[in-house]
């Protein structure tokens, strides 16, 4: 494959997401082939994925066994409409999804990126407690520094402000929970922090505030990822459960970033023993090989809504590319490779990932370590009047030394795919390190 032009008037017209344009089009960073492990520049330079692409190819890149699942399925049949008629592949991977979802979640609605599961989730949520005659249930609770996406459902129960200022009001009737960060009392915890489970009892206050029977779902991120991988205090998510039900308030965990492995379990509800009423996911469901996301549903919540007449549509809600053929063939081929055991490897090499995090204390600028599974937060202190300097830096200097990272604001993160060893455990670690001592 050739090598795209790399001038500046050829990277114009491409408006890039969640990018400084002009810092990256003065400097571009380009990805032309990848396999395994790692990516290789259009110029020739092997790069080591510390990020699972974007947090997705849980996998590893290249596999065979997804691109021929793709290719035959495109050649089949490219395309299937969603509404009023149904294909095989749809109802298959929906089948295996249950398989390793927690108990009593067993239906799924398909969408098409994490962004449309967070505004399918609260539009069921929304619509549930209507079909149960408790209409008056609108308000979504949220939570401080929480990342859903970027659909107006997914900003509005978000918490990061530089996702929400620029686009008006968002919706009405959303409020938030307390962020659980606390580095006072939690910095460097190894596994989950012991400090912060009360911070759950925040939906108490909000409770007293609004009355429960205004309330209609609470969203939260087992892991808060592309905040900066900050970890639930022990006990907080168990509670926070706990709190739901007692009020008559749907649970949602958004697992876009924490499904299918990351901690080492299929979900992290199932890490963390707690069963939410609504699981969003995305991301590691095909291996970022194709876009597609779904929401898993607890029985209850789909079986409230199998009333009144059979020919009535029971929600009118969906998408043109909801389960589509050829993203189904990828979810299945990728579901297959998680289940030769990946999520076990995963699982046993987290101890090793957490030492080689841990290690990186006392070095530069290093505030807070957080690890879990096979992720990582590396929190900078900011640079005096400049924050997200340091980040930004570290993203730019890992990237020149070989080696892929994500940054939010001056956090770096970690995410690997799921295939890494030992061997590359070693690598990531012992280049970021110099990176991070050269980083002024």
């Amino acid at each position: 494959m050739s090598s795209p032009k790399t001038d500046r008037a050829a990277l114009e017209a491409f408006w890039m997401p969640f990018t400084a344009n002009r810092q990256f089009k003065a400097a571009p960073r380009l990805l032309s082939r990848a396999q395994g492990m790692h990516y290789w520049t259009p110029d020739g330079r092997k790069v080591i994925d510390g990020a699972a692409g974007l947090w997705c190819v849980n996998a590893g890149h290249g596999r065979r066994e997804i691109t021929e699942a793709v290719a035959a399925q495109i050649a089949e049949m490219d395309y299937a409409p969603p509404f009023q008629m149904g294909h095989p592949l749809a109802f298959e991977l929906a089948n295996a999804l249950i398989e390793i979802a927690p108990k009593g979640i067993d239906h799924v609605f398909f969408t098409n990126s994490g962004s449309e599961s967070v505004d399918t989730a609260l539009k069921i949520a929304l619509a549930w407690h209507r079909v149960r005659g408790e209409a008056s249930r609108t308000r979504l609770i949220g939570r401080e520094r929480g990342y859903h996406g970027v659909g107006f459902g997914g900003i509005s129960v978000g918490g990061m402000v530089n996702n929400r200022k620029y686009f008006g009001s968002l919706l009405p009737g959303v409020d938030h929970l307390r962020h659980t960060h606390d580095p006072e009392r939690n910095a460097y915890s190894r596994g989950l922090p012991a400090h912060g489970a009360e911070l759950a009892d925040d939906l108490e206050r909000l409770v007293a505030l609004h009355d429960a029977s205004t309330i209609a779902a609470v969203i939260v991120e087992p892991i808060a990822g592309s905040t900066g991988v900050l970890l639930p205090p022990k006990g907080y998510l168990q509670r926070l459960r706990e709190l739901c039900t007692k009020h008559g308030i749907l649970l949602i965990f958004d697992e876009v970033i924490t499904g299918f492995g990351r901690t080492g379990s299929a979900f992290a509800a199932q890490e963390f023993g707690v069963v939410p009423d609504l699981i969003t996911c995305a991301k590691g469901l095909t291996n970022g090989a194709i876009p597609m996301g779904a929401v898993l549903v607890r029985r209850e919540i789909y079986d409230a809504f199998m009333s009144g007449p059979e020919q009535s549509i029971e929600l009118f809600h969906g998408y043109t590319y909801s389960a589509h053929p050829v993203a189904c063939a990828a979810g299945l081929a990728t579901q297959r490779i998680y289940r030769q055991g990946l999520f076990e490897h995963a699982r046993s090499l987290a101890p090793c990932w957490s030492d080689a995090v841990h290690a990186l204390k006392g070095r530069p600028h290093v505030v807070d370590l957080r690890a879990y599974g096979l992720v990582a937060g590396i929190e900078l202190e900011p640079r005096a009047g400049a924050p997200g300097a340091r980040g930004y830096e570290a993203l730019v200097r890992a990237f020149e030394s070989g080696l892929l990272i994500r940054t939010t604001g001056d956090t770096i993160a970690l995410s690997p795919p799921l295939i890494l060893e030992r061997a590359d455990v070693d690598q990531i670690f012992e280049t970021l390190a110099a990176v991070i001592d050269r980083i002024a």
